[in-house]
């Protein structure tokens, strides 16, 4: 914490203008507060999983200030929607942290504790697999398991059929589709598994940039088939572990 910020507030006490109960209060917001965000280092205790910091709209020297302050204090931390410019800076001035290209992410290094179960990851086209890269090495941060199946979309359905018996046997399949976002529905019609549909950005003009998919994937006439946002990989990985978490904890 800031010793000016902790200076002025031991004074306020000293002066009877804030009560132990107040100065505890404003401790513990100091404790978390930076300059324009504030950290979370009790997600864990609460939630389950580590801090999660969202890169994408960020700036590279945001995202180093706030992964300056879980790394002093020892929280474990993932960072999403990294594009090259801020994976190189962020490689610089962190070199000890994990950084995954194929994924867009930057994390600690740390060895999670695992949870049981499996999740399935399958992707309509080779186009989606940034997507399903994002969910699984949020998995591999949470410490669960997935596998990945690409490339196996309505374009090509016999393919489906190749790996059906061992789809069959996850806990939780995650769908990822651009296009038409015709590929939840096909799998939800086969398997009983809980189903996150991803939409992605993935297609030409009448794709709209993923709403296309994503329309269809939550009019589907599959039941039971939750939706993410658009390209996000990561909602789908947290929706599994709390599907995993509700399942075997």
């Amino acid at each position: 914490m800031n010793s000016k910020i902790l200076s002025e507030i031991l004074k306020k006490v000293e002066n009877g203008n804030l009560s132990a109960d107040e100065a505890l209060k404003e401790l513990k917001i100091a404790e978390m507060r930076g300059k324009d965000f504030f950290i979370d280092t009790l997600r864990n205790l609460r939630q389950g999983f580590e801090e999660i910091i969202y890169g994408k709209h960020k700036s590279k020297f945001q995202i180093e200030k706030i992964a300056e302050q879980y790394l002093n204090n020892n929280v474990n931390f993932l960072c999403t929607g990294l594009d090259d410019d801020k994976m190189n800076y962020l490689k610089g001035k962190f070199p000890d942290c994990e950084f995954l290209h194929h994924a867009s992410m930057m994390r600690k290094v740390y060895t999670p504790k695992k949870i049981k179960g499996h999740v399935c990851i399958v992707t309509a086209g080779t186009s989606d697999l940034k997507v399903a890269y994002e969910a699984q090495e949020t998995l591999n941060t949470l410490g669960a398991k997935s596998e990945i199946y690409a490339d196996i979309g309505v374009a090509g359905m016999h393919r489906i059929f190749e790996f059906k018996d061992r789809i069959e046997k996850s806990d939780v399949l995650i769908a990822i589709a651009g296009m038409e976002g015709a590929l939840p529905s096909v799998l939800g019609g086969m398997f009983a598994m809980p189903i996150i549909a991803v939409p992605t950005s993935v297609g030409y003009g009448t794709a709209l940039n993923g709403f296309t998919p994503l329309f269809a994937m939550l009019t589907s006439c599959a039941s039971g088939i939750l939706v993410t946002n658009i390209d996000n990989g990561f909602g789908a990985a947290m929706a599994a572990f709390r599907i995993l978490k509700g399942k075997y904890d």
